[in-house]
């Protein structure tokens, strides 16, 4: 035991100081070590917005801390910086998806949707040069895997197609597998998945779905965007098949482009209401089966609803719906697998004309030679459509069911199976012309050939 004077257990006062600065100094080096892990939307000095809905701690705004140096640093160099900068900054003012009641599902529309993506890109200015023609693409398919044996191969080669048309042209693209809303099955499961989109992509003012069973076939083309302002909804049709035959297959449902705007959350939601989902739905097909004469079938589909609200509720919808009927916007494949071996001769009889097409180029540079070929096809007189010689933009495999092989029974299995092997390897060359090779023929899809130097002179 001590039994010195209390005392003399005190430090004397310069001691005193040097433990407080280091106690001090530990505590700083501690807090801000802290801080750079856990990040400022931690820190108590970090301005929240106010949330009254909510009295839990939960209602903070999280705001991700950038892994980039500040634009002072030396390295990296500053186009990465600005890159950086450009993906990942996330201010912390309240936006829209501060708001409890915000949805993303049908059901619920969101109001004032215009205001709020544009008060979001005010605060994400980054995202506003290009933000006219920015574009999600969208596709999907079923969560368990294929009943047909051959089925997810299929769809992973008509992902990769996807994916490739979005790398060479700069698309965002989301691929869902996820049943987002448990009634909303088979086709109608489109509808929710576009909705949510929206809401997760303020910065895109085009989403583009496209079918799990469609695929690019002409890898160079480009949406016509500005042939659609003015409109928010384009999908492949004929006009004087909606309003003067009134047939269900008047337009395709399986490929559309949609605005990212109000009058686009409200139009989903009126297409949705004859969803099966709905309380109605056994009456809506009823009512679609008597609407149209050539509807074979009682249910409820997409397709009809959608030409439905073209013919009873067009002054509401229709001046902002654009059918697109002067290119393969999408293709029926069965008018046009036959002819892809012929357009592959034409566009290498073309490139055998104009050197310029058969440089050899990088990927990234391909949108410039699609340019160039668009040119000629101009200046040549080169048609698209059923009568034209350009290539299909889009092959739709409409009725074959890769996946569940519960094919029409219009179509054999043979003729589905080959005529996709067809149109996959005629758009995989176009993809592998960059990397220097090219399938040996178009019905061999393991095999590959090198291309020579200043291919196909």
């Amino acid at each position: 035991m001590d039994t010195r004077p209390p005392r003399s257990l005190r430090p004397s006062i310069l001691a005193n100081s040097f433990l407080f600065a280091g106690i001090s100094s530990v505590s700083l080096l501690l807090f801000w070590a802290l801080y750079a892990v856990v990040g400022p939307a931690f820190s108590p000095f970090y301005p929240f917005p106010s949330n009254p809905s909510s009295s839990s701690s939960s209602s903070s705004i999280f705001t991700p801390s950038l892994s980039c140096p500040s634009p002072s640093s030396p390295s990296p160099s500053p186009p990465n910086w600005i890159a950086c900068e450009d993906l990942r900054h996330d201010p912390p003012s309240p936006t829209f998806y501060d708001d409890p009641l915000l949805s993303y599902g049908v059901g619920s529309p969101v109001q004032n949707w215009d205001d709020k993506r544009r008060a979001w890109l005010d605060l994400h200015p980054s995202f506003k040069p290009g933000a006219e023609r920015r574009i999600l693409m969208i596709s999907g398919s079923q969560p368990k895997p294929c009943r047909n044996r051959i089925g997810d191969h299929l769809l992973l080669r008509f992902f990769k197609n996807k994916a490739d048309y979005c790398r060479i042209h700069g698309l965002d693209f989301f691929y869902n597998t996820a049943l987002l809303h448990p009634d909303m099955f088979t086709y109608w499961a489109k509808i929710p998945v576009v909705r949510a989109a929206m809401v997760a992509h303020p910065e895109s003012e085009w989403l583009w779905w496209v079918d799990s069973d469609a695929i690019f076939t002409d890898m160079e083309f480009e949406l016509p965007l500005r042939k659609y302002e003015g409109y928010n909804l384009v999908a492949h049709g004929w006009r004087h098949l909606v309003y003067e035959n009134r047939s269900w297959t008047s337009l395709n449902a399986g490929v559309f482009l949609l605005r990212n705007c109000q009058w686009s959350v409200d139009f989903l939601e009126a297409w949705a209401e004859m969803g099966p989902q709905s309380p109605d739905y056994e009456r809506w097909g009823k009512t679609l089966k008597a609407e149209f004469k050539d509807k074979v079938f009682p249910e409820s589909d997409d397709q009809s609803a959608l030409v439905y609200l073209l013919l009873r509720q067009g002054s509401r919808w229709g001046d902002k719906i654009y059918l697109e009927s002067e290119y393969y916007f999408q293709g029926y494949w069965v008018e046009i697998v036959g002819k892809l071996k012929k357009a592959a001769e034409r566009y290498a009889e073309m490139e055998r004309r104009a050197a310029g097409l058969r440089r050899r180029r990088a990927e990234k540079v391909a949108e410039a030679y699609g340019a160039a070929r668009e040119e000629i096809l101009e200046a040549e007189g080169w048609r698209a459509g059923l009568e034209g010689l350009r290539r299909p933009f889009v092959t739709h495999f409409t009725g074959c069911q890769p996946c569940s092989g519960r094919r029409n029974e219009g179509y054999s299995n043979e003729d589905c199976w080959k005529g996709m092997r067809l149109a996959l390897n005629f758009a995989d060359d176009q993809v592998l012309r960059h990397y220097g090779f090219a399938h040996r023929d178009l019905l061999t899809s393991d095999s590959v050939r090198p291309l020579a130097f200043d291919f196909p002179a």
